[in-house]
């Protein structure tokens, strides 16, 4: 039985990476970034792949680290922003960008909130050698923001908005992100739901149903009350 007071494994790596760095690297390997990474969602997600706008900055030699967040920032009298958090958004509504997203861009670290499927990573990530990051449980927007050094520049804001931009951000031991994914395809959150779900019957057996319930927990809404 694993030592439960051995410390995470931990790596940090430059970015953009290069295929070398993320050989061996293991789920549940706790990752800090350096250098210059990107936000990309629906928004840039539509304007590039389906709309096919140029991307508007020289990738993937300057970043191939792609996060799905919003950020919560402010102009300075100067002009320049101000980043106190980011909020990472959940990355599985994104899947059926990222084939051509992963070609376009050549990005190799997605980074997000959750994670996708094991069966999406297997084809979409896999392939191209990419693997998935996902923030560590929720509160740590102030953390990440301490790891931004300065937004190098805006695209799109004032057609998108500013969740849905494409933010530039020069970073350092930015994070901390668990290893969701490896290059094989393998999910962290997965492996553990099916250790764990089998055993869910059991532990409620004999107990009424929960009066309650919220979107998600059914497949029919007309069996929800909210």
């Amino acid at each position: 039985m694993a030592d439960a007071r051995q410390p995470f494994k931990t790596a940090r790596l430059t970015i953009p990476v290069r295929d070398e760095d993320l050989v061996g690297l293991e789920i549940g390997t706790i990752v800090y970034l350096d250098g210059v990474i990107y936000t990309g969602r629906e928004g840039v997600y539509k304007k590039v792949v389906e709309q096919g706008e140029d991307i508007p900055l020289d990738l993937p030699s300057l970043s191939n680290a792609n996060f799905h967040c919003s950020p919560a920032a402010v102009i300075e009298p100067d002009g320049s922003y101000n980043v106190g958090g980011v909020t990472a958004t959940a990355s599985f509504r994104f899947a059926r960008w990222m084939a051509d997203w992963f070609r376009l861009s050549g990005a190799r670290i997605i980074i997000g909130k959750g994670g996708m499927s094991e069966a999406h990573y297997k084809e979409l990530f896999v392939p191209v050698g990419a693997v998935y990051l996902s923030t560590v449980g929720y509160g740590t927007g102030a953390l990440l923001g301490r790891g931004i050094q300065r937004v190098k520049n805006v695209y799109w804001a004032e057609e998108l908005g500013s969740a849905q931009a494409m933010w530039v951000f020069e970073v350092e031991n930015f994070g901390p992100f668990i290893v969701e994914s490896d290059l094989e395809g393998n999910s962290l959150f997965e492996r553990h739901n099916r250790l764990i779900n089998p055993n869910l019957e059991r532990l409620y057996e004999g107990l009424k149903p929960p009066a309650l319930s919220r979107y998600g927990e059914t497949d029919d809404r007309k069996d929800e009350l909210i």
